[in-house]
């Protein structure tokens, strides 16, 4: 039997077919109800909801009153919460570290090359700036995909739904609405049915142990740039300058083999300082706050350097415009 729809079913239930309105003890319920006091033609009142009073912004929040340089509102907050917690958070997810750290995930792999997973990370890439995925999924997915290998050999012609399967995971941690399977698939132009990447799913989910908190690239760039600013009271505007452009540096090397070596901390803290030299900064990040010895930082960042200039081209396409053009300033 087809019901209609509640939006369109009056408050009493279904409406029943005229001339067979139903009768008790032969009055009508029009009758009933007026023997009873009560009134069924009365409207229902509506209850208001409160309109809550529009906030007027603090003192100084007001973006055309703060003075230049100074951080936004929400930057501020994330500077109180670092205050509180940065320091103890830092310590816990850096010792989980090496945990997570797959080193060779490609030791175990008979078919999959590292010239096949820079292929497939360099499409991850724009796949994940195409939905608008933050930068802590895409490292997350990356870490997940790489942690996998270790475990399972991975055939050549299923190594894109890999790619595609590590996403979803990595979004269901981090985004408020992660993509739907179907978009996924259509990636891949439909060569992998759902089924087969919900398989891969729970695959992948026990080889792992649900163990996805991995420390990532994105968490280290966050916290050092809080303390760039905790501690030097710096112009925002050049720490956040910075990170933007750490951040496309730290996708190149995502796609590149030879720095899975590197632990997350590290490139994140290398990314920051080439960033810096970069773009000639005056007041530069002290590298020396990651703990790491000074020949481990300056290896890292020379091969980080030498990564850029070899993708110079495709670095400026990742990057926010404003950095893009002081980087191709730089460049020319």
């Amino acid at each position: 039997m087809v019901t209609r729809p509640l939006s369109q079913q009056r408050p009493g239930g279904p409406r029943s077919p005229p001339g067979k309105r139903r009768r008790a003890g032969g009055a009508t319920p029009e009758e009933r109800a007026r023997a009873l006091g009560l009134d069924l033609g009365a409207p229902v009142k509506k209850s208001k909801c409160p309109t809550c009073p529009r906030k007027r912004p603090l003192q100084g929040d007001d973006p055309g009153h703060s003075p230049p340089g100074s951080p936004k509102p929400a930057a501020r907050l994330e500077l109180q919460a670092f205050r509180e917690y940065g320091a103890s958070w830092y310590r816990f997810r850096k010792g989980l570290e090496g945990k997570f750290h797959p080193r060779e995930p490609l030791a175990q792999q008979p078919q999959v090359t590292a010239e096949a997973r820079c292929k497939l990370i360099s499409w991850l890439l724009p796949v994940h700036r195409h939905f608008g995925f933050s930068f802590e999924s895409l490292c997350l997915a990356v870490n997940t995909l790489d942690r996998f290998l270790t475990t399972t050999p991975v055939a050549a012609d299923c190594f894109q739904l890999l790619g595609v399967t590590s996403l979803l995971i990595a979004c269901k941690q981090v985004e408020v609405h992660p993509p739907r399977v179907k978009q996924l698939l259509a990636l891949c132009c439909d060569v992998f049915t759902r089924q087969q990447l919900c398989n891969l799913e729970c695959i992948i989910l026990n080889k792992l142990h649900f163990n996805l908190g991995a420390p990532t690239i994105n968490f280290f760039l966050e916290h050092f740039t809080h303390v760039r600013m905790e501690s030097c009271q710096e112009d925002a505007r050049e720490a956040y300058n910075a990170k933007a452009l750490a951040k496309g540096v730290a996708e190149l090397s995502m796609a590149d083999y030879a720095f899975n070596d590197y632990a997350p901390s590290l490139l994140a803290i290398c990314s920051l300082g080439l960033a810096d030299q970069m773009l000639h900064h005056q007041n530069p990040l002290d590298l020396h706050i990651s703990g790491y010895p000074e020949g481990v930082l300056q290896e890292c960042m020379d091969k980080l350097h030498l990564l850029v200039s070899l993708n110079g081209d495709s670095l400026p396409h990742v990057l926010p415009l404003e950095i893009s053009e002081k980087c191709l300033h730089l460049g020319s």
